[in-house]
């Protein structure tokens, strides 16, 4: 089963069925477009091209914006594959929203973490701090990294200083606790990763393992 892509609105909470406060995060998928049809006899493997957003024609490529107007349709500023079976019946120009999904079905969602810069091993590895008696100052730093006459060399994966975050994430298994087809809305069940606005793929489970999307 495809997914759709969106966007990440923000965190808030709802009461479920027993009166329980539920922390949810709330994504605008959609509507997507679908922009092309990928087949098997043709390019060696089934899936469908999905659009989202838009943006100015200027800000497009002439070769990309030929393919949208070849076609008759707006240009997306957002363009990804998913993987789907033979005979799925996507046509282009066909637009999918939230009604995708349903309410206690468990999805997939991907995006990029919350990118941090650099930082240090305390806050990037959470390494208890140093004494901060007899003078230290070094209560924040790594200490000895290095290895005796043999290696002579640090290990590879040696936890140590460095860029932080702004890597590709998945949360796998979260529940689908309500949709806002009005407003594209979906609403599923603890974090995403990423800031708000930002860009996350979902997808029902076991979507992933027909390809990256």
């Amino acid at each position: 089963m495809i997914g759709l892509i969106g966007r990440k609105v923000g965190m808030t909470q709802i009461h479920g069925e027993k009166g329980e406060v539920l922390p949810v995060t709330v994504i605008e998928v959609g509507p997507c477009t679908v922009t092309e049809v990928r087949s098997a006899d043709r390019n060696g493997y089934t899936a469908i091209q999905l659009g989202f957003g838009t943006n100015k024609e200027i800000r497009f490529t002439k070769p990309l914006l030929g393919q949208f107007q070849k076609r008759n349709l707006p240009p997306s500023r957002h363009l990804r594959e998913f993987r789907v079976d033979e005979g799925h019946g996507y046509e282009v120009g066909k637009q999918l929203d939230a009604t995708l999904f349903e309410k206690g079905e468990r999805v997939d969602v991907a995006g990029v973490t919350r990118g941090r810069g650099f930082q240090g091993v305390r806050r990037r590895h959470k390494f208890n701090l140093g004494p901060r008696s007899h003078g230290s100052k070094n209560y924040r730093e790594t200490k000895s990294t290095g290895q005796n006459t043999f290696p002579a060399r640090r290990w590879p994966g040696k936890r140590m200083a460095g860029h932080m975050g702004d890597v590709r994430r998945t949360i796998r298994n979260l529940e689908v606790v309500g949709v806002d087809a009005e407003r594209n809305y979906l609403m599923v069940a603890g974090p995403v990763p990423g800031w708000d606005t930002g860009l996350v793929y979902v997808r029902k489970v076991g979507a992933l393992g027909k390809g990256r999307a």
